[in-house]
Formats: structure tokens, C-alpha cells, sequence
């Protein structure tokens, strides 16, 4: 089926095919093109309705990894129920490939597994690894445990991305930032996170925005 496709920050028609049998998503750049512009792989892919964000009430973002690298599609259809139809066609086929992959797994760790919404997106200000940068404004999406940060919410690519693990393994999320912290940033609520191979400042624009990021990256 048709949808369009945000591609060069632009809303493109194209041609979806997704295939069960060899558990890929296409999609070409005309409907008379015999080979795909790319080729997803369904067990890499996270499906979520992003009517605001795309502008449109019929909004899907569609996120794959591969090697390690986060790319986000946009896409939407004139009809709402088509765009569900995708939303639930792409569920199914990775239900499919888990049951196969994991063959002894309940459905409810199947389900876990499945596609979800992103736990929390927003605004924040941050540094570089110096710490003595100014803070810029960056688009932030936490994806499950991967913490992603874009200069623009619709952007394809990540400018950096991160997992985040338990504090058993030297993850921690404190509020505030460090004692000495050059003053170069204009919003004053402080998030820090500390990883094994170094610490990442955030701020926030206000403490309800600092709270909900603390609390979900606490969890």
C-alpha cells in the first residue's frame, strides 16, 4: 500500500510492502519501482502514533536499529484506519518472528517484547563531554533503555545515542548538576546522569519536566 514518507524533511508518497515470509518492510520510491530505496527488518522495528509531532491525526513513527544506529520514519495516510492497519499488520508479523525466535516464550514475554511507546520525549539542554560547552536545546527520546537525542523532534538520525543500564552496573540518574558547573545554560533544572565511562549534564525547563525525567530514568 501507499503512505507518505517524510524523506529530506519532506512528505513523500511511497510503496510499503511488508513481507512475513522473509520478515522485512520495503518501501520504494514509486509504485512502478522494482527495487526497494530500503529494506527493514521487522524484528528491529518499534511502531508508535505520533499525531502531534508529524502533524497529522493519522501519524506513525516507525524506528529500526541496525548495527547499533537508531533511524526514525514518518509516515501517515489520508485514512486513518489504513495507518491502524499498518500499526497492527507490523505487530503481528514481529509476533510471528518472536513466537519463532523464541519458541518457548509465553505470550506475555512475547508481548513484552513487542512494539511500544517511547517511555518519555521532550526538551532538554545539554553539554559535551567537556562539561564546559554552553548547553544547547536537543529533542530527547527515551526508547526502552536506548536514550536518544536529536537536534530537531523529526529528524531521521540521532546526533548521539545511549543505553542507560542499572545502577548495578555503574548507571545512576541524580538531580542537579555537579558543584562547579560552569553557568552556561538557560534553563536551571539539573539532571546528571553517571555512566561507567563518563557523566552527562541535562537541564530542564522547569521541575516537572526534571521530576518526570528522573523518575523515568530511575526506573
Amino acid at each position: 500500500r501507499s503512505s507518505d514518507l517524510r524523506d529530506n524533511k519532506q512528505f513523500h508518497t511511497r510503496r510499503f510492502l511488508l513481507s512475513e515470509r522473509e520478515g522485512t518492510l520495503k518501501y520504494f520510491k514509486t509504485q512502478e519501482s522494482k527495487e526497494p530505496k530500503c529494506v527493514l527488518k521487522v524484528d528491529s522495528l518499534n511502531g508508535s502514533f505520533q499525531p502531534t509531532k508529524i502533524g497529522n491525526p493519522n501519524g506513525l513513527q516507525i524506528t529500526h536499529r541496525k548495527e547499533g544506529k537508531t533511524r526514525n520514519l514518518f509516515v501517515y495516510h489520508e485514512d486513518g484506519e489504513e495507518i491502524v492497519n499498518w500499526f497492527n499488520t507490523i505487530r503481528m508479523a514481529l509476533f510471528n518472528y518472536l513466537k519463532v525466535a523464541f519458541p518457548i516464550a509465553t505470550d506475555k514475554e512475547i508481548m513484552q517484547k513487542m512494539t511500544q511507546n517511547f517511555l518519555k520525549e521532550g526538551y532538554m539542554e545539554k553539554t559535551g563531554p567537556r562539561q564546559t560547552e554552553g548547553f544547547k536545546k536537543r529533542w530527547f527520546t527515551l526508547d526502552h533503555r536506548q536514550l536518544m537525542y536529536f537536534k530537531n523532534p523529526m529528524d531521521a538520525f540521532p546526533k548521539g545515542e545511549r543505553f542507560i543500564g542499572g545502577s548495578t552496573h555503574g548507571y545512576d540518574v541524580k538531580k542537579d548538576l555537579p558543584a562547579g558547573t560552569p553557568r552556561n545554560f538557560n534553563w536551571s533544572f539539573g539532571i546528571t546522569l553517571i555512566t561507567p565511562e563518563r557523566n552527562y549534564l541535562f537541564t530542564c525547563e522547569n521541575e516537572s519536566d526534571q521530576h518526570s525525567w528522573l523518575e523515568i530514568g530511575r526506573a
